[in-house]
C-alpha cells in the first residue's frame, strides 16, 4: 500500500481499501517533461472499471487509488518539445497514458497491445516507478502521444465517454467492417458501451437490433436511440424469430451469460465480437463451424483509432448520453453502477465540484 500524502499539488478522490469508498486525497503530479501536456480536468466519465479497481475485484489494487480514465480537460502547460497542442486546447485522455513506443504494436499505434503492456491511466506502475492516478482529480500530466484534441463545437461534457466506452465499441466495429450501410447489427446489453454501439450503428447506416434481458430497456432502445428492433434474450420465441438475421453482433455484457443463443442470431459468415469480460465462454462448435461464424475479442483502441473516432463523432454529431454528477455524488454513482441503475454514462463535473 502506498503511503498517504497529506499535501500535494493535486486534489483527487481516492479509495483507501476494498470497500471502494472514495474521499478527498491530496497527492503530487510531476511537472511537465519536454513531451508532456498538463491538463486542468473539466470532466471525467465513470466506468465500471472504476468499481472493479476501487473494490479490488482483480486483486491488484494499489491504495490510495484515484480512478477515472475518461478524461477531458483544457491545456494549461506544454513541454518544450510539444508541437501538437497549445494552452487553451480542449484535450481528451483515455485508458492508458504511456507504452513502450517501440514494439510492433506501438509502431502501428495499437498501443493497447504493447509488448510491455500499456500503462493504465490509474493503478499502474509508471515509468518513473510511481503509481498512476486517474481523472477523479483536478489536473493530470500526460505525454502528448496519448492526448487527443477535442474539436471545437463538440460538447465537452459529452466527449469524456468517447475515451473508453466509445472507443471500446468503435474499434472492433471498424476492424470487422461493421460500418457497411444496410447490414444488420445486434447489440447485446444497453449500458455505457451498448448505447454507443447503437449510436455508431445508426450513424453507419446499419439496421440495429438491441438484445436485452430487460423489457424496461425497450423504450430507450427504440424511441430514444433509434434502434430498429428490440429482443428480450430470455424469450425463446423472440430469439427464434430472429434466427440467422444478423450480419454482426457486438456483445458488451460482462456478466456471465450463454453464447449459443446469440450465435444462433448470426447469418452464415456472421461475426460476433466480445468486448465485455464474463468469467468464461462456452460455445457450441456446431453453431460455429456449420454456420461459418466467427467469434472475436477486442480490448479498446489505439491512439490512431481514437483520433479517427473523435473526428467521426464530431462530423456526424454522435454524442454519448450522459448524466452529469458532482464529485460528492460519486460513491452513490458507483453503487448505482453495481445495480445497473445508470442511464448510459455518469460524467463528473470536476471543474465545478472538485475544489
Amino acid at each position: 500500500m502506498e503511503t498517504a500524502v497529506e499535501s500535494g499539488n493535486c486534489l483527487g478522490w481516492a479509495a483507501r481499501d476494498p470497500s471502494g469508498t472514495l474521499s478527498p486525497y491530496k497527492f503530487n503530479r510531476r511537472e511537465p517533461l519536454s513531451a508532456d501536456v498538463s491538463l486542468k480536468i473539466l470532466y471525467c466519465g465513470v466506468c465500471y472499471a472504476d468499481v472493479i479497481w476501487t473494490r479490488n475485484k482483480m486483486g491488484d489494487s494499489k491504495y490510495p487509488l484515484v480512478p477515472g480514465h475518461e478524461i477531458v480537460g483544457v491545456v494549461t502547460a506544454v513541454g518544450s518539445d510539444v508541437a501538437t497542442f497549445k494552452v487553451g486546447d480542449h484535450v481528451g485522455v483515455g485508458t492508458y497514458v504511456d507504452s513502450c513506443r517501440n514494439c510492433d504494436y506501438c509502431n502501428v499505434r495499437r498501443e493497447i497491445y504493447c509488448d510491455e503492456r500499456a500503462i493504465g491511466t490509474f493503478n499502474r506502475i509508471d515509468k518513473d516507478g510511481t503509481i498512476t492516478k486517474g481523472g477523479y482529480s483536478t489536473h493530470i500530466v500526460v505525454h502528448e502521444r496519448y492526448c487527443h484534441k477535442i474539436p471545437d463545437g463538440y460538447p465537452i461534457e459529452k466527449a469524456a465517454p468517447l475515451l473508453c466506452a466509445g472507443i471500446t465499441v468503435y474499434t472492433p466495429m471498424m476492424k470487422h467492417n461493421m460500418n457497411k450501410p444496410g447490414k444488420s447489427l445486434g447489440v447485446v446489453g444497453l449500458g455505457g458501451l451498448g448505447h454507443m454501439a447503437v449510436k455508431f450503428g445508426k450513424a453507419f447506416g446499419l439496421k440495429v437490433t438491441v438484445i436485452s434481458t430487460s423489457e424496461s430497456k425497450r423504450n430507450e432502445a427504440i424511441n430514444l436511440l433509434g434502434a430498429d428492433k428490440f429482443i428480450i434474450s430470455k424469450d425463446k420465441d423472440q430469439m427464434a424469430s430472429a434466427a440467422k438475421s444478423l450480419d454482426f453482433i457486438i456483445d458488451t455484457a460482462s456478466g456471465d451469460h450463454p453464447f449459443d443463443p446469440y450465435l444462433s442470431l448470426l447469418k452464415f459468415d456472421g461475426i460476433m465480437v466480445l468486448v465485455g469480460f464474463p468469467s468464461e465462454i462456452k460455445i457450441s462448435p456446431f453453431l460455429l463451424n456449420f454456420g461459418s461464424r466467427c467469434i472475436a475479442g477486442s480490448a479498446t483502441g489505439g491512439t490512431k483509432d481514437r483520433e479517427e473516432m473523435i473526428e467521426f463523432c464530431a462530423k456526424n454529431k454522435v454524442y454519448p448520453d450522459v448524466e452529469i454528477i458532482s464529485m460528492e455524488y460519486i460513491n452513490e454513482a458507483l453503487e448505482r453502477l453495481t445495480k445497473s441503475d445508470a442511464k448510459h454514462r455518469f460524467v463528473i463535473d470536476i471543474a465545478n465540484t472538485l475544489k
